[in-house]
C-alpha cells in the first residue's frame, strides 16, 4: 500500500521530543532501580508484544465500527484473567506452609507443561518476527537470512542470560521496554493531533461482513494479544509476592490504557484495512498519513517490542521450570536451553503454523489457572458467588481452547 510522502515539520519535532524525554526519565536511576517496577516491566514487555502491531487491521476486519467496544471487551476479560491469578497468588503466599491439595498440585503442574510449551513457541515467533521486520525495512529480507539473524539474536539471548542472570535479562529488558513506551506515547500523541486536525469519522469502517459467531470466535483468539502478565507469577525467586500482584496489575493498566487508545484513536484509519489481509507494517502505513518522523520511529518500537517480548518469555519460561522443581534448577542454567529449544524450533518448523498451538496453548493455561483459583476459593472460602465466577470464566476458556480462530501472534 502506497503512502503519501511528507516532510519534517513541528509536530515531527514535538513527537521526536517527547519520546526523548520519555526515554530520559524511564532510565533514570530513581525509576529503572526501583524494585517495582522492575517486577512490572517483564509482564509488560509480555503484553505489548506483537498485539500493537497487527490489533488495528485485524479489528478492522473482525469487528468493524465495533472495534473499540471489541478491545475493551479483551481487555475486561484478560482483568478477570488476571484477578484470579492474583487471588491464587495471594492465597498460596499466605498458607505456604499448609499441607497442598492433591488436586491442586495437579493442576498447577498440568498448567505449567501448557505454558512451558507456549513460551518456547512464542519466543521463537517473537525473534522471528523482529528480524523479519528489521531485515524488510533494510531491504535485505529473505527467509534464509531471517532465520540467521534469528539464531544469532537467541544465542545471545541464552549467552547473556547464563552469565548475568535474571536481572541481566531485566536489564535488557527495561532498555527495550523504556524505548517502546516512549515511542507508543509519540504515536498516541500522534494520533490525537490527526483526529482532531482531520476530524474523527470512520469512513469506510462498517459492520463486519460475516456471521455474528464467527467475529466471536476470532475475537476470542484476538485475547492472546494481551496475554502475558502470567509472567509475574514465575518471579516469585526474585519478588515476594505483595509485590508480584501490583506490579502485574499495574502491567495489565498500562498495557490496557495503551490498547484502549491506539485503537479508539486510530479508528478513522481503520477502513483502508478492511478485506485485507492483516500485516504487522500495517501500522507503519497509519504512522506514514500522520508524520515523517513516526514510521521510523515506529520500525524501532516494533523491534523492540518482540525483543523485550521474547526476554519475557524466556524469563518466564525459566521461572516456570525453577517453581516445578522447588529451586533444585536454577533459572540461569536453563536460559541457554530454552534459546536451544527455540532454535530447533526456528529451523524444524513453519513459525507462524505453530503459532496457532502456542494460541491454544495459552487458553488452555488460562483455563487451568481459572480453575485453580476456583480451587482455593471452594477450600478456602465460603463464597459460592466467587467460585462460580471462576468456574464461568474456566468454561468461557475452554470454549476459547475449542472454538477460537487463531491470530497471528499476540
Amino acid at each position: 500500500m502506497q503512502v503519501p510522502t511528507q516532510d519534517f515539520t513541528t509536530l515531527d519535532a514535538v513527537l521526536l521530543t517527547l519520546s526523548l524525554a520519555l526515554v530520559v526519565w524511564l532510565l533514570q536511576p530513581r525509576v529503572k532501580n526501583s524494585v517495582f517496577w522492575q517486577a512490572t516491566v517483564t509482564p509488560l514487555a509480555s503484553i505489548i508484544g506483537s498485539g500493537f502491531l497487527v490489533v488495528v487491521p485485524l479489528l478492522a476486519n473482525i469487528a468493524g465500527h465495533w472495534a473499540g467496544i471489541a478491545i475493551v471487551a479483551i481487555v475486561l476479560l484478560s482483568w478477570w484473567l488476571g484477578s484470579a491469578m492474583r487471588y491464587s497468588m495471594q492465597v498460596e503466599e499466605l498458607e505456604q506452609a499448609m499441607p497442598q491439595d492433591k488436586l491442586l498440585l495437579g493442576l498447577e503442574r498440568f498448567a505449567d507443561i501448557a505454558l512451558a510449551f507456549a513460551y518456547v513457541i512464542s519466543i521463537t515467533f517473537y525473534i522471528r518476527l523482529m528480524t523479519g521486520f528489521v531485515l524488510t525495512g533494510l531491504d535485505i529480507y529473505s527467509e534464509f537470512n531471517a532465520n540467521i539473524a534469528a539464531s544469532l539474536v537467541l544465542g545471545i539471548i541464552g549467552l547473556y542470560g547464563l552469565l548475568k542472570g535474571l536481572h541481566g535479562l531485566e536489564r535488557l529488558e527495561e532498555y527495550s521496554v523504556s524505548v517502546k513506551l516512549a515511542i507508543i506515547a509519540a504515536l498516541l500523541v500522534g494520533l490525537l493531533w490527526q483526529d482532531i486536525q482531520q476530524g474523527y469519522h470512520w469512513h469506510g469502517l462498517a459492520s463486519p461482513e460475516q456471521p455474528w459467531w464467527q467475529s466471536l470466535c476470532q475475537l476470542a483468539g484476538m485475547l492472546l494479544i494481551v496475554q502475558g502478565f502470567e509472567t509475574s507469577k514465575y518471579l516469585a525467586s526474585q519478588y515476594p509476592a505483595s509485590i508480584r500482584i501490583r506490579s502485574m496489575a499495574l502491567a495489565q493498566i498500562l498495557a490496557a490504557f495503551i490498547y484502549i487508545s491506539f485503537v479508539v484513536l486510530a479508528m478513522p484509519f481503520m477502513g483502508q484495512f478492511v478485506g485485507t489481509t492483516p500485516s504487522e507494517t500495517a501500522i507503519i502505513t497509519v504512522s506514514a498519513q500522520i508524520t515523517l518522523i513516526l514510521p521510523t520511529l515506529l520500525i524501532i518500537a516494533a523491534a523492540m517490542s518482540q525483543f523485550s517480548a521474547a526476554i519475557a518469555d524466556t524469563i518466564g519460561a525459566g521461572g516456570v521450570v525453577e517453581q516445578q522443581s522447588r529451586y533444585r534448577i536454577r533459572a540461569r542454567g536453563l536460559y541457554p536451553v530454552i534459546s536451544l529449544l527455540s532454535l530447533i524450533l526456528l529451523w524444524s518448523s513453519n513459525i507462524f503454523q505453530l503459532v496457532s498451538y502456542a494460541s491454544r496453548a495459552f487458553a488452555f493455561y488460562y483455563l487451568l489457572q481459572a480453575l485453580i483459583a476456583a480451587r482455593h476459593c471452594a477450600i478456602r472460602e465460603h463464597a459460592p458467588k466467587r467460585v462460580a465466577s471462576y468456574l464461568s470464566l474456566a468454561l468461557l476458556m475452554l470454549l476459547i481452547v475449542l472454538f477460537a480462530e487463531a491470530v497471528e501472534g499476540h
